[in-house]
C-alpha cells in the first residue's frame, strides 16, 4: 500500500485498493486519509472521492488541531477517558452501534448474533478501560476452547476489534488493546470448481430463470442475490456489466451491493455469450423496470435468490445435475474466477470484479489457480537476464 505524505504532522492519503499510485486518479475506489488524533492516537477515514477532497479534510483538521491550546486538548481527553472509561462493554457498544448508520439490515443481524452470542457473555460487563492484549488474547483462546468454528471466530473479533478501535481513537488506551494478539485464521475450504463439461450440462438443467442464472454466476462473477437483480439496464458497453444492487436476503427487496455504500456499483466483463442469454431472456419474458427475474407468484416483488437453491436441490435430488460432492451455487461464480486466473487475467483485476472487500480473500480461494510458480518464474526470470 503507498502513501503519499504530506507536510510534517498533517498525515498521509492513499488508496489500499492495490493499485500504483499513478492509477488513483482513474481507478474507481475511493481515497483514505490518516492522521494523528487529539490524543496522539493513529485515525483513519475513507470515503474521499479525489485527492483534492483528502487533502482538504487532511488541511482543515491540522487547522483544527492548530488552534485547540494544548491544555484543553488534554483536558477533553481526560473527560473522554472519564465518560467512557467506567462504562462496560455491552454499554458502549450500544452507543457504538448508534453510530454504525452505514450498516445494512444484514449485516446489523449478524452483528447482533456474534455480540449477544459470543462478545457479551465473555465480555459485556469488563469496563473499557481495562482492555489490553492480553485481554483479547484470553477471549479468542476462550472460543478455541469451546470449539466455535473458525469463520465465526474471524467474525467476533473482528467486530470486538472494531470497537476496541473505537474506543482507542477516543483516547481510552495509551497503546493499542490489540497489538501483538494473534487473531483467529480463517482459511477458506478450497473452492470446488465445476469443469466446462459440467457447466455445459448446468446450462441445460432447470427452467429459463435457472440457466440464466447459471449464465450470469458463471460468465460475470455475479453473487446469488446479484443475479437475481439482473437488470437488461445495466448492460453499458457490449463486453460490460454494471452490477448495481443485489437482492438482500434478509429483507427480501432490492439493496445496496455487498461491502459497498448506497449508489455504488462495479463493472464486471460481459462475455458475449451471457449477453446473448440476457437479451434472449428479455425477448422471451420481457421486463418490468429492466429486471429480468421477478418472484413467480407476484410480478411486483424481486426473485428471491432462495428460489434458484430451492430448485438447485430440487434436480440435485432427482439426479438432473451432473456434478460432484461438495459442488454448490457458488461454484459457479467460483468458475469466473478460475476462468480468469487460467487466461492470466490480474487477481486484482479478478478481486476488483468479484467485489471483495480484501485481496486476502480472492488470494486465499484461488490462489491454487494461479498459473505462475517457482519454477515458471525462474525460466521468465532468466529469459528476460539474457536478453
Amino acid at each position: 500500500m503507498a502513501t503519499k505524505r504530506l507536510a510534517r504532522g498533517m498525515g498521509s492519503f492513499f488508496k489500499d485498493c492495490g493499485h500504483p499510485m499513478s492509477r488513483w486518479a482513474n481507478c474507481p475506489h475511493l481515497y483514505k486519509v490518516r492522521y494523528r488524533g487529539a490524543g496522539g492516537n493513529q485515525v483513519e477515514e475513507s470515503g474521499f472521492l479525489t485527492s483534492d477532497a483528502a487533502i482538504d479534510r487532511l488541511t482543515s483538521i491540522y487547522k483544527a488541531k492548530k488552534a485547540v491550546p494544548p491544555s484543553q486538548a488534554s483536558q477533553a481527553k481526560s473527560e473522554r477517558i472519564e465518560k467512557y472509561g467506567q462504562m462496560r462493554l455491552r454499554e458502549y457498544t450500544e452507543e457504538w452501534k448508534a453510530g454504525q448508520r452505514h450498516l445494512g439490515p444484514a449485516t446489523v443481524i449478524s452483528l447482533d448474533s456474534l455480540l449477544q452470542h459470543h462478545i457479551f457473555p465473555a465480555l459485556g460487563t469488563r469496563k473499557m478501560l481495562t482492555f489490553d492484549p492480553k485481554v483479547v488474547d484470553h477471549f479468542i483462546r476462550t472460543m478455541e476452547r469451546n470449539a466455535v468454528g473458525l469463520a465465526t471466530q474471524s467474525n467476533a473479533y473482528d467486530k470486538l476489534k472494531a470497537i476496541l478501535l473505537d474506543a482507542h481513537r477516543l483516547g481510552l488506551y495509551e497503546d493499542n488493546p490489540l497489538q501483538g494478539v494473534n487473531p483467529p485464521q480463517y482459511n477458506p475450504k478450497r473452492a470446488i470448481i465445476p469443469s466446462p463439461e459440467q457447466l455445459q450440462a448446468l446450462r441445460g438443467a432447470g427452467d429459463d430463470t435457472f440457466q440464466l442464472i447459471v449464465e450470469l454466476m458463471s460468465g460475470c462473477g455475479l453473487r446469488n442475490g446479484e443475479a437475481a437483480a439482473a437488470n437488461i439496464n445495466n448492460i453499458v458497453a457490449d463486453d460490460a456489466y454494471r452490477v448495481s444492487n443485489q437482492v438482500n436476503q434478509t429483507t427480501k427487496q432490492y439493496d445496496r451491493l455487498k461491502h459497498r455504500k448506497p449508489g455504488e456499483y462495479r463493472d464486471v466483463p460481459l462475455p458475449q455469450r451471457t449477453k446473448n442469454a440476457i437479451e434472449l431472456y428479455a425477448d422471451k419474458h420481457g421486463t418490468t423496470n429492466g429486471y429480468l427475474l421477478r418472484h413467480p407468484n407476484d410480478v411486483g416483488r424481486p426473485f428471491q435468490p432462495y428460489l434458484f437453491q430451492n430448485q438447485w436441490q430440487r434436480l440435485k435430488r432427482r439426479g438432473a445435475l451432473a456434478i460432484p460432492e461438495g459442488m454448490v451455487i457458488y461454484s459457479l461464480r467460483h468458475f469466473f474466477a478460475s476462468n480468469c486466473l487460467r487466461h492470466n487475467i490480474p487477481i486484482t483485476d479478478v478481486a476488483e470484479w468479484m467485489g471483495h472487500n480484501n485481496i486476502d480473500i480472492t488470494f486465499k480461494t484461488y490462489r491454487h489457480l494461479m498459473p505462475g510458480s517457482i519454477g515458471t518464474a525462474a525460466k521468465l526470470l532468466n529469459a528476460g537476464l539474457a536478453a
